[in-house]
């Protein structure tokens, strides 16, 4: 199974370093046509679209369909944009998150929300490429590079100092769709090189992962 995983990932990983948006034009799909519920479907081009981001960026990163149970136990379809060194880190731990029906409210482009990541976060919404800076700071996110996805926020918030983003959110790890140390996506994102936000020493941030290219 895992090898027959990593054989079709790496597929649509040669695929979608290709071109920049592999998605299909179609919204108006259900899930009694697809078997799927769809959550996103847009081009590339609408989902880096509303922001005055540098070419040099836009150039390095891709869209990605990803697939994952809801928490309404329903197989549903969203999309990422990452950078392209990550892609097929991002399809096998979907792959992943699927198979193992750990539940993801919803996988949309932080640009529906305007590109506000307060938006984004309080709509418990999975995403990773955001042009923005570290909440704040002056420093340039990994999101801004597509090298940082956060997932199901409003369970797995930001925590500093007894404040948590967002706001009001409760950390509890017997919870579905709750990170922890015992996690076992949390192993899968580490085996791939990525570092997780809730193992940071100054405050906890659940539901980051971010990787530093090589």
């Amino acid at each position: 199974m895992l090898k027959t995983r990593t054989i079709l990932a790496y597929i649509l990983f040669l695929i979608v370093v290709t071109i920049p948006s592999v998605t299909s034009q179609n919204n108006q799909s259900s899930i009694e046509e697809t078997g799927y519920v769809v959550d996103s479907e847009i081009d590339f081009d609408t989902a880096v679209s509303g922001k005055n981001i540098p070419q040099s960026v836009i150039k390095n990163l891709r869209i990605v369909d990803v697939y994952y149970y809801g928490f309404d136990n329903k197989l549903h379809k969203g999309q990422l944009i990452v950078h392209k060194e990550v892609v097929l880190d991002i399809i096998e731990i979907f792959e992943f998150i699927r198979e193992s029906q750990f539940p993801v409210k919803k996988v949309v482009p932080i640009s529906n929300y305007g590109w506000s990541d307060e938006k984004s976060t309080m709509d418990n919404n999975t995403s990773a490429f955001n042009y923005r800076f570290i909440s704040g700071t002056r420093v340039i996110s990994k999101h801004a590079y597509g090298l940082a996805i956060d997932i199901n926020p409003l369970l797995n918030p930001y925590i500093k100092n007894g404040t948590s983003l967002p706001a009001n959110c409760v950390y509890d790890t017997t919870k579905a769709g709750t990170l922890s140390v015992d996690s076992q996506l949390v192993t899968e994102f580490k085996l791939k090189g990525w570092q997780w936000g809730g193992e940071w020493k100054s405050l906890k941030d659940y539901q980051h992962f971010e990787k530093k290219l090589k």
